[in-house]
């Protein structure tokens, strides 16, 4: 084998080169046998390796996103420089020797191991916060936890890095025996030939870029460079045709020799390779000149589940020496069987096994087993030496002795068991629909015998299903009317706006997306995620093959799937109710004359509605959309406070609108309507009796002004101007006093009968009163009326307010403004308070008041409101 010729190539490098140590006293020199390291510092050594690599994961797995973490993150990852060194007296001489100062390097600065790590954990706490939207505190580990296996494994790490210190002899001893260890007990488990090979490489796709390396290796021979551009690449429609692009671009293959094989659409064989296809395409690539190199299929589809006929399609690849190789999370289930014993005409020539995802550990790599070719001529680039040398298979060789056998089995079965029963319960729920391939009806005891009674690929692989693919489609709900009495029965055309087509299509992904985002919230345990199919737009998807994830589900499969089971019909009850109240929620708004439906595209619930007083849609101009914003953002704070279902929107072209949520059956729409269209009637009324009260205290100060620039007008021609120059007026006045009474009164504002009044009364009783109220000075009679009283005449139709009622509401201000104090000249202007605000607010006199007539001027003062 390829590590044992390599064992004795560098035994022979080794010994043709010979190795002399000195003596501890250093007295002579002899020839020595090869050194040897004492097994008592190899304990102790990697006994310190386990000690410190153990604490430094302990730490890591303790970094919390806490608040006061989140202030750590926030400051800067690079401390204060350092002040700089002192300069030596000899290096300050070879500076003015040379004339000029020998720049500096600036390397990283010298930090302590403790220092390194708060670096560390600083940088971690920033990077997730950096990506998070979230301005809550929040209290979660940065990095997912690790059991005890994926402990080992990540510590190995650090144990093959210390290990490749060793001498190349020793290196690769250990490394052969680790090898043929961990070789014998994956073929033990996988069902593959003791007589295979295997690498360890990262992750999946560069298991696909080795194999295809190795193709062109063991078909094109010495003739690579001249016919790798004729090569052919085959994989299927559901595989993953970056991966292959990536290998063919590192490899030097064009782009144009990837060929997509299309898959069967309908049946049981839904989501295979179709086979009559492949062959079509490859006769056809033959006879252009075309040379088939390298097929990829695929057992358990990430998104269908299904898996390619692995033994056909060898047979194919064998008729057109073409390399075979398989990945996919199906061929897991080679270790749930007990009776399988692949033929080597149907082999794959090469498998991926993903052994973090099955096994449920963190930091093992992926294996790519492969099978030698005897018949074709190596170089040294062909062996990979450097690689060959580095024991990366040490986390793998701990990890499968840590586990056992019945440990690994009895994960990869849950796992597999899982997407069973979940499918089994999907199936019962009304409104799903399942678009992965449905598995066999029965219980966890018989799915186990049928897996371990499998004999032949497509049987194993019909049973190993690795995922589970659903959407809430609505097509199996039944039609039913809501429970509440004012909701009419649906006619048949509402009826089919309920179910999915192709012109709701956009709703239910909306729908979807809100259903795995509360299934991933509410269902933590449930490995969910959102996926884009193809035809059949959002999606969920369970895919219980996760790093760290196995070790959750042995034991547990049946109440988890119980407890998510629950979870999903309840939110299934709420979409049903939501897309049956949404037919008669756009019936009601289009019917309403003061809301209009808004389209959101990114919105699940019942939609939106925007409030629209009447006569406002023929002059939407950028100022009215801008008072109708303002008037939308008031209505929603407003209905905030009643129920957290309303939300705010704003569609694509800018209009702030009122959101609806999620609803249940119970959820009565007409009053839900009646609350927006009646708080936004509070809201607008309330609105204009500001708008209106402020029109009329500057009418009112206006009128005011000019009766007292009038008046003193008057007052200086009565007078004569002799009286306002200085020196002669006080002469003037001496010898012909001003009567008192002659003096300019002011002006006041009574609110209560709508006029401007003078304000002899104020200044004589010293109050503010009106013709009717008691002067208190013992007789009955009110005070005289005021000399000047002048009502204000506004008509509501020379200023417009955004918030002008509709014909309903007109009517109710006129009723109410009848049976007020408010005088007939106010009351086309003034409407009547809200509910919230009646009985609360009394309106009371607000004055302009002038000085006296020896000022000679005039001034205007406001009155104040009192509260009841």
């Amino acid at each position: 084998m390829k590590e044992h010729e390599m064992e004795n190539e560098v035994e022979g490098d080794t010994l043709a080169q010979g190795q002399t140590r000195e003596s501890a006293s250093g007295a002579s020199q002899q020839q020595q046998l090869p050194y040897e390291i004492a097994a008592a510092n190899v304990r102790s050594s990697l006994a310190e390796i386990e000690t410190q690599t153990s604490n430094l994961l302990n730490r890591l797995e303790n970094v919390r996103n806490t608040s006061h973490k989140k202030l750590a993150g926030e400051q800067s990852l690079t401390p204060a420089a350092s002040p700089p060194a002192a300069t030596s007296e000899g290096d300050k001489t070879t500076q003015q020797s040379s004339g000029h100062a020998r720049p500096r390097n600036e390397g990283p600065p010298k930090r302590t191991p403790a220092e390194v790590m708060d670096l560390l954990e600083r940088l971690l706490l920033r990077s997730v916060n950096g990506s998070s939207n979230d301005e809550e505190e929040q209290d979660e580990f940065v990095l997912p936890p690790l059991d005890e296996v994926s402990h080992l494994a990540v510590l190995q790490h650090a144990t093959t890095a210390y290990l490749c210190s060793l001498e190349r002899q020793q290196l690769a001893r250990a490394a052969v025996r680790l090898t043929s260890d961990a070789l014998n007990w994956q073929a033990s488990l996988f069902k593959f030939p003791i007589t295979n090979s295997t690498g360890y490489y990262r992750d999946d796709g560069e298991c696909v870029l080795q194999a295809l390396r190795m193709a062109l290796i063991n078909q094109l021979n010495d003739n690579r460079l001249q016919r790798v551009q004729s090569a052919a690449v085959y994989l299927s429609e559901m595989g993953h045709l970056f991966t292959m692009q990536h290998a063919c671009r590192y490899l030097g293959l064009p782009i144009a020799s990837i060929r997509v094989v299309p898959c069967i659409k309908t049946g049981d064989a839904a989501g295979q390779m179709d086979l009559e296809e492949l062959e079509r395409i490859i006769t056809g690539d033959v006879a252009d000149g075309w040379q088939p190199l390298f097929l990829m299929a695929t057992a358990g589809s990430p998104i269908t589940g299904a898996s390619d006929n692995i033994a056909l399609l060898s047979i194919i690849c064998g008729a057109h020496k073409m390399w075979l190789h398989c990945q996919g999370h199906g061929l897991a289930a080679f270790t749930l069987s007990d009776h399988f014993t692949p033929s080597p005409k149907c082999m794959p020539t090469s498998l991926t096994l993903s052994l973090n995802s099955w096994f449920g550990v963190s930091g093992l790599p992926t294996v790519l087993v492969y099978q030698q070719s005897r018949n074709r001529v190596t170089t040294f680039f062909d062996n990979d030496p450097v690689t060959a040398n580095r024991i990366n298979c040490l986390g793998t060789w701990s990890a499968l002795q840590a586990l056992g056998n019945d440990a690994i089995t009895d994960r990869i079965f849950a796992a597999f068991d899982s997407c069973r029963s979940l499918c089994q319960l999907l199936l019962e729920i009304e409104g799903i629909s399942v678009l992965s391939k449905v598995l066999p009806v029965g219980s966890s005891e018989e799915y186990r015998d049928m897996l371990a009674n499998a004999t032949k690929y497509n049987e194993l692989f019909e049973l190993a299903v690795p995922t589970v693919v659903f959407q809430f489609d609505g097509r199996n709900s039944t039609v039913a009317e809501p429970s509440n009495d004012t909701t009419a029965p649906l006619d048949d055309r509402e009826a089919l706006c309920i179910e999915k087509t192709t012109g709701n299509a956009g709703y239910y992904d909306r729908l979807n997306t809100w259903l795995g985002q509360i299934l991933m919230r509410d269902c933590p345990p449930l490995a969910l995620e959102l996926i884009e199919h193809e035809s059949n737009g959002i999606c969920l998807r369970y895919y219980p093959f996760l790093p760290g994830y196995g070790e959750q589900l042995v034991g547990r499969v049946s109440k988890m799937v119980s407890e998510a089971g629950q979870c999903i019909r309840t939110q299934c009850d709420i979409l049903h109710a939501t897309i049956q109240h949404r037919v008669r929620f756009h019936r009601l708004v289009e019917a309403s004359g003061s809301l209009r439906p808004i389209e959101l595209h990114d919105w699940a619930g019942l939609g939106g509605v925007q409030y629209v007083p009447e006569g406002w849609d023929a002059m939407l101009t950028d100022q009215t959309k801008a008072e109708l914003n303002k008037l939308n953002s008031a209505l929603v704070d407003e209905l905030q406070q009643t129920d957290g279902a309303f939300s705010l929107g704003e569609s694509s072209d800018g209009l702030i609108c009122v959101r609806f949520g999620m609803v249940t059956s119970e959820t009565d729409i007409e009053e839900l309507l009646e609350l927006v269209i009646s708080t936004a009637r509070s809201i607008q009324e309330h609105s204009k009796i500001l708008d209106t009260m402020s029109e009329i205290l500057k009418k009112g100060i206006e009128a005011a002004t000019m009766d007292l620039q009038r008046e003193a007008e008057e007052k200086l021609w009565q007078e004569g101007i002799l009286r306002q120059v200085p020196l002669v007026g006080r002469v003037v006045n001496w010898w012909s006093p001003v009567a008192k009474e002659t003096g300019m009164k002011g002006r006041s504002l009574n609110l209560t009968q709508g006029v401007v009044e003078s304000t002899e009364n104020i200044y004589k009783y010293h109050m503010q009163m009106t013709p009717k109220t008691s002067t208190g000075l013992g007789g009955s009679k009110g005070p005289p009326a005021p000399l000047v009283q002048k009502p204000i005449g506004i008509i509501a139709d020379e200023s417009q307010s955004f918030h002008s009622c509709n014909t309903s509401s007109n009517s109710e201000l006129t009723n109410s403004a009848s049976n007020s104090n408010i005088p007939p000249v106010l009351a086309k202007s003034v409407p009547s308070l809200p509910s919230t605000m009646t009985g609360t607010v009394k309106s009371e006199a607000i004055e302009a008041v002038g000085e006296k007539a020896d000022d000679g001027g005039a001034a205007v003062a406001g009155g104040a409101a009192k509260e009841s």
